[in-house]
């Protein structure tokens, strides 16, 4: 069985539009983000620097908690935004025929 992806016929391609900016843009955005909530840790393990007492033990933990709970939402909404950007990109592109099925030119049935 042979493949044949053959173009539709009256199908073009659009332009590119704002789809392509955001997908360059979003790897400056994913790290920055991730830099962004980490550097939350960071604040707070530098204000409490040197301190042993349960109470701020505890409260720092929470905050690393928080930080890898944003983390993981920040990713989650980059691989969002670049999996709908990526869907934009391909239905810009030509249509094809995927699966051609040849019909008979009979109107009766054999």
């Amino acid at each position: 069985m042979e493949k044949r992806w053959k173009r539709l016929p009256g199908s073009r391609i659009e332009p590119a539009g704002s789809e392509r900016k955001v997908l360059r843009r979003l790897p400056v955005i994913a790290l920055a983000g991730t830099a962004l909530c980490v550097a939350v840790s960071l604040v707070a393990r530098l204000v409490w620097w040197g301190e042993t007492a349960d109470e701020i033990l505890r409260t720092l933990q929470m905050i690393d908690i928080w930080v890898v709970a944003a983390i993981v939402l920040h990713w989650t909404v980059v691989l969002t935004v670049a999996i709908f950007c990526f869907i934009i990109f391909v239905m810009k592109g030509p249509a094809y025929v995927a699966d051609g099925y040849d019909l008979p030119d009979t109107n009766a049935p054999r």
